[in-house]
């Protein structure tokens, strides 16, 4: 089964989306996905090119999505958070022609200075999507794609050297997990999912759009978080909620426990959920939340707990036909209670990373996919995470990853070092602490420093805190003591520099 089969699952009449304007029928989905298919191509959108997708959540998104797929070409979703230089780095490596869009974005400077000269077509959804109905459009001249093992779409992933780099996922890969998550959780027909994560992120599509399309059920969607999220759990009919900490933490702030009784299952993913905000929302509630695991290069659910077997601080046990194992560096598989680094093999695992041969071999190794995760399974197969190789930031659920940001820091005038490390934060769950030694004489002008980074970081990337150190910790080799410096921050950091 392909990803765009998958509007075929409901009956006709039945609801796939609530949201917007009216609600949209299967019937009416399946119309609209061959409307938006039929102009794409005649746009002159080909099997195997790679079509940028960059909006906010809303039923367009998923006809484009799926429009583009079965065409046979591979869908880029953007974060609508990144500002035009991360944007163009994307364009430029992915080696996209064309861009769907919410509106038009100014790229063509970035563009230039990443040595990408090639026409990037800008397709404008507010544009063409009311008149799509009334044009005779004929249909596409190529057959719908129908290889599993083909490339569906490209997942960009912050990158430890800077830049993001895009986990190929296919067909096969999306669908076998929103099977095993199917399986897991008891999804059905009869369930009415709410899609308030964004739709670019492989948690929010997998989960709150494939599973529910898979299975003939309805999705409301709702374009970005806030307040009135609590009103829509309470009122529509919303059976099943997937949400990151962070949210949790809010609904036990604005909601009653009236507001949260009709829905069935909480599922909280995206970063560890703290055992405070999970005992938050339960006293506010009077429900459990199941706990995941994920990673984009596995589509990206790995683990989930048991709905009548909660485990507070728990990812869970491995879902349907995915091996998960604890391994030391060596390869060797550890026992209960050991830890080590967290691996996973199964269909749902990447074909690699676009254009990154070598970090493609160092993530997939003997058929295991190594996530940089150290954690320890107990002796009833449910594991728990207990640090992080990587140096990765989770904050409010996306990933940063500090070498971005200081590459960007140290090129800021008279900044001579710069160390980005994550600190502990109540809202998001973690942010970034920016530690910067500047050079002899001058002072660092915080406010001169964030207007920089914003016009060069999503929002959500810029650290948290900006600290002047007159030096560094480092090792004998010269490589900056992270661990040091998060101490110090927790600490209040003290004796710093």
């Amino acid at each position: 089964m392909l990803v765009h089969q998958l509007m075929y699952r409901g009956a006709a009449e039945q609801v796939a989306l609530y949201g917007g304007q009216k609600e949209i029928t299967y019937g009416q989905l399946q119309k609209q996905v061959i409307l938006y298919r039929n102009f794409f191509y005649q746009q002159g959108v080909r099997p195997g090119e790679n079509v940028g997708l960059f909006a906010k959540n809303s039923n367009e998104f998923i006809y484009s999505y799926l429009a583009i797929t079965s065409l046979g070409a591979v869908v880029v979703p953007l974060n609508f958070q990144l500002v035009a230089r991360e944007v163009a780095f994307i364009v430029q490596n992915s080696q996209m022609k064309t861009l769907i869009t919410m509106g038009h974005l100014e790229l063509a400077e970035e563009l230039h200075s990443y040595g990408y000269d090639q026409e990037l077509q800008q397709l404008v959804i507010p544009e063409f999507s009311s008149e799509l109905a009334e044009q005779a459009i004929p249909a596409a001249a190529v057959p719908i794609a129908n290889d599993p093992h083909a490339v569906c779409t490209i997942i960009y992933t912050s990158g430890t050297t800077g830049n993001p780099k895009g986990a190929m996922l296919t067909h096969r890969n999306l669908v076998s997990n929103a099977e095993a998550v199917t399986e897991r959780l008891e999804i059905t027909a009869e369930d009415h999912v709410l899609c308030v994560l964004p739709m670019y992120h492989a948690f929010a599509w997998t989960c709150a759009v494939l599973v529910p399309l898979l299975n003939g059920a309805s999705i409301t969607v709702v374009e970005t978080f806030a307040r009135e999220v609590v009103s829509v759990i309470r009122d529509t009919g919303i059976s099943v909620v997937f949400a990151i900490p962070t949210m949790f933490k809010l609904f036990a702030v604005w909601g009653n426990a009236i507001d949260f009784q009709k829905v069935r299952l909480y599922v909280s993913g995206g970063s560890s959920l703290l055992q405070e905000v999970y005992q938050q929302f339960s006293r506010k509630s009077g429900r459990v939340i199941v706990e995941g695991y994920g990673l984009s290069e596995a589509s990206p659910v790995v683990t989930i707990s048991s709905p009548d077997r909660i485990k507070i601080g728990s990812i869970g046990s491995a879902v349907p036909n995915i091996e998960v194992c604890i391994m030391a560096d060596d390869g060797q598989v550890l026992e209960n209670g050991e830890i080590g680094e967290l691996v996973v093999r199964g269909p749902s695992v990447m074909a690699g990373y676009l254009s990154r041969p070598e970090e493609t071999a160092q993530a997939l190794r003997d058929g295991w996919l190594h996530t940089g995760d150290l954690a320890y399974r107990d002796a009833d197969g449910d594991f728990y995470i207990v640090d992080r190789l990587k140096d990765m930031i989770i904050t409010s659920g996306e990933n940063v990853y500090p070498r971005e940001i200081e590459e960007l820091l140290v090129a800021f005038p008279n900044v001579l070092e710069a160390s980005v490390v994550g600190v502990p934060d109540k809202l998001r769950g973690n942010a970034g602490c920016a530690y910067i030694v500047m050079a002899e004489g001058h002072e660092l002008d915080k406010k001169a420093l964030k207007e920089y980074l914003q016009a060069n970081l999503a929002i959500y990337k810029i650290p948290r805190e900006f600290v002047q150190v007159n030096s560094l910790p480092k090792n004998s080799t010269g490589k900056i003591l992270k661990r040091l410096l998060r101490e110090k921050a927790e600490n209040g950091h003290e004796q710093v520099g």
